[in-house]
């Protein structure tokens, strides 16, 4: 009989007290090779039972048999008691205390146009002006014809207007090229008075740093029987007072032409180009900021209204320019690139929403 077997006690004992001592599953690894691996103790002492005599065998056979068995069951009864306090630890350290308010982790940021287009919408209601929509593909009767547009006129032509494909008639649907259909479509289906904004998406084939294919535009109408050039001033400087927080502006008109209005007039905002910035309200510069005028008749007679009794004045500007203007960008093109790191920091939080009274740029 081999010493081996001799010390089955002993290599149990010792055994027994390297699984309790095990601190971790690699120390327990260790441990179970040094023991039931192909060269550990057990393996070996197994070996000597070819030497033995059958009652030999029957005696020791069981007992190293026994040994095994009882050290592999002690392995997996220690191994899940380290893995139970791994995961007691983890959740100890992965506790959430729910009474704190969650973290803000939402990716992404309100893009400057939309938040411009808020801030318009914003301000023309609080000087009683409703929100109207329309259709982005426009008939040639409601982009062009009701607005005045005589045939033959530049803005019909393809370098300017997006055509679908010719309908069977020969009539042609366009992307609108400004949201003033919206106005046509509102005097149609509505009697005065009206007080209106259109903000919304707009087409025109041109492509560079301060004009893109789609824009977007937020047009004015006023109709009643009693609104005139004055009214338009005043509503206009008002809101470039409230648009770029301003306690005063100074503004000019000039003399313009566009078919659907008549006085025509383009609105400049005094400003400074000395530096870097484009500064609004000071400075001797003028920068061109929207179109206007008087409804023109025939247009109010497109409409079903007579000009006779009813008048009214329309305006219109670019969102994009806008956001451009106040917010210090320079090029037109990011605004739909969809590059993340021009959002993270032109953008703004969802959670700031504009405000007459606390401020429109939050």
């Amino acid at each position: 009989m081999t010493q081996t077997l001799l010390h089955v006690d002993a290599i149990a004992q010792d055994a027994e007290a390297r699984i309790a001592a095990a601190a971790d599953e690699a120390a327990l690894e260790a441990v179970r090779l040094d023991y039931l691996g192909k060269k550990g103790s057990v393996a070996l002492a197994m070996r000597d039972l070819g030497g033995m005599s059958v009652d030999e065998r029957k005696i020791w056979g069981p007992r190293l048999n026994a040994l095994r068995d009882g050290l592999d069951a002690a392995i997996r009864a220690r191994r899940d008691a380290l893995a139970e306090a791994a995961l007691d630890a983890r959740l100890a350290a992965e506790r959430l205390d729910m009474s704190l308010p969650a973290p803000r982790r939402s990716v992404g940021a309100i893009h400057p146009v939309s938040r411009v287009m808020e801030e318009i919408a914003l301000i023309f209601a609080d000087m009683g002006f409703a929100v109207a929509e329309g259709p982005d593909i426009e008939t040639d009767f409601h982009n062009f014809t009701a607005l005045n547009f005589p045939e033959g006129h530049p803005a019909r032509e393809m370098h300017d207007t997006f055509f679908l494909n010719a309908k069977e008639d020969g009539s042609r649907m366009v992307l609108r090229t400004h949201t003033s259909p919206v106005q046509i479509r509102t005097m149609i289906a509505q009697q005065p008075p009206i007080r209106i904004i259109a903000p919304g998406r707009v087409y025109r084939c041109d492509w560079d740093a301060t004009h893109t294919p789609m824009f977007h535009q937020v047009e004015g109408l006023v109709i009643d029987t009693e609104s005139h050039m004055g009214h338009l001033k005043g509503c206009l400087m008002d809101f470039l007072r409230a648009f770029f927080e301003l306690d005063e502006v100074q503004v000019r008109f000039r003399p313009h032409f566009f078919p659907f209005t008549e006085p025509s007039a383009e609105m400049d905002v005094r400003c400074d180009r000395s530096g870097s910035t484009l500064k609004i309200g000071q400075g001797d510069d003028w920068l061109e900021i929207l179109g206007c005028g008087m409804v023109h008749p025939n247009v109010l007679r497109q409409c079903g209204l007579d000009p006779e009794v009813y008048q009214g004045f329309a305006f219109g500007m670019g969102a994009d320019r806008l956001a451009m203007l106040k917010y210090g960008m320079t090029d037109l093109r990011p605004f739909f690139e969809g590059d993340r790191r021009w959002i993270d920091h032109y953008g703004f939080s969802p959670w700031a929403a504009p405000s007459l009274a606390a401020g429109l740029s939050g």
